[in-house]
């Protein structure tokens, strides 16, 4: 309770409020905190047992008005309200003391927290700024770092590229010249005939032929299976006519 009621200076103040107009509970605690602010909120546990006790005392009296008890002030109300009035005049001085104090209280307080909350607004501003800058310059030098890395790989990839491609153009052509030269000297010597040196020939071309159309596809375990097929065909049907 506000240091303004004590000794039983709520009890006085209610009975003033009760000469004002007939009122029922809700309404003096609404009064209360709107003469206060809302800084000094009696509970219903504080007001309605002192309405009661002023009742018992025969100072108020009560009529249920739409299922509401409305309190209104008897004459032995007046009358002790009368006899306090000095009392009454100083307590509605410190009444108006504590609210100018409280309204002040309360600007200043209202004026430091929005001092305080521009502030922070303002910080927060500023550091949601260089949160920015600082993830767009990282975003940057992420760009441009894996950037550098790509063009180093795709160079990386080109240059070894280039070099399978040199390896594998010299070891076609050595084998070229391998086969060809295996399957011309395989039926030419001491004794051959022309014959021979021609179809020693001819299958070297041939070879030759067959390693240069498989450079330019794609070799499987299907497709090797079915030249194996062919050259074995090819191999008995040549047998056959050398006979």
């Amino acid at each position: 309770m506000s240091p303004v009621f004590g000794h039983g200076r709520l009890r006085l103040y209610l009975l003033k409020l009760l000469q004002e107009s007939p009122r029922h509970g809700y309404e003096v605690i609404r009064l209360l905190q709107d003469r206060f602010l809302g800084v000094y909120s009696p509970s219903p546990g504080t007001i309605y047992p002192r309405l009661a006790r002023l009742e018992e005392e025969g100072l108020v009296t009560h009529e249920v008005v739409a299922g509401k008890k409305v309190f209104t002030l008897t004459e032995a109300g007046r009358a002790e309200l009368e006899a306090r009035m000095d009392e009454l005049a100083e307590l509605e001085q410190e009444i108006s003391d504590s609210v100018r104090d409280i309204a002040r209280e309360v600007k200043e307080d209202v004026r430091d927290t929005v001092r305080s909350l521009r502030e922070e607004l303002t910080q927060m501003a500023r550091d949601v700024r260089q949160s920015a800058k600082q993830e767009e310059h990282s975003a940057k030098d992420e760009f441009r770092r894996a950037k550098r890395e790509q063009r180093e790989a795709w160079r990386e990839q080109k240059a070894e590229w280039q070099r399978h491609k040199h390896e594998w153009k010299h070891e076609t052509e050595r084998w070229q010249r391998e086969w060809k030269r295996i399957w011309a000297t395989g039926f030419t010597g001491p004794g051959s005939s022309a014959g021979d040196d021609r179809l020693g020939q001819l299958l070297a071309e041939f070879a030759e032929e067959v390693r240069g159309d498989a450079a330019g596809r794609q070799v499987t375990e299907e497709t090797l299976a079915a030249a194996q097929d062919a050259l074995y065909d090819a191999a008995r049907r040549i047998r056959d006519a050398l006979r």
